[in-house]
């Protein structure tokens, strides 16, 4: 593999994994070790970090998207998941009494957690726009020192 192609695959996989992995440990340990962290901290640093995780999920999925059409999505999609959390039909009980059944659909519906999820998207957002710069910075630099010789 060459170093374009490896570059752009850590672009588009590698980060944003490294992003998920990063955002399920803030997450779920702000949900775990709450007792230990401020209450604003602890109250919405889990579903904040849930949609940054999404964010890089569907960064992933989606790499040719721009990142305000990955943020548009993601925020969409975490709405949804909120609002399913109004409908209890039994089935979707069953899967929420499950570890990764609660961590993905959720509990309750609370209309604070909508700012978390705008906060997430809008992390992600910055987060991968300015991955994006640094890496287009990089190239630019080099092809202008190649336009010297």
């Amino acid at each position: 593999m060459d170093s374009k192609k490896s570059g752009k695959f850590i672009d588009q996989k590698v980060f944003p994994f490294l992003v998920i992995v990063v955002s399920a440990i803030l997450g779920i340990g702000s949900r775990k070790y709450g007792n230990y962290l401020p209450k604003f901290i602890a109250a919405y640093t889990g579903d904040t970090m849930w949609a940054l995780a999404f964010f890089a999920f569907f960064r992933m999925l989606f790499p040719r998207k721009r990142n305000w059409e990955i943020a548009l999505l993601t925020f969409d999609f975490s709405c949804l998941i909120e609002l399913s959390q109004l409908w209890h039909a039994v089935w979707l009980e069953r899967i929420r009494s499950t570890f990764f059944g609660g961590l993905l659909l959720g509990f309750g519906f609370r209309y604070s957690d909508l700012f978390c999820y705008f906060g997430g998207c809008f992390s992600g957002l910055l987060l991968f726009s300015l991955c994006k710069s640094r890496t287009r910075n990089k190239t630019l630099i080099g092809e202008a020192n190649c336009l010297k010789k």
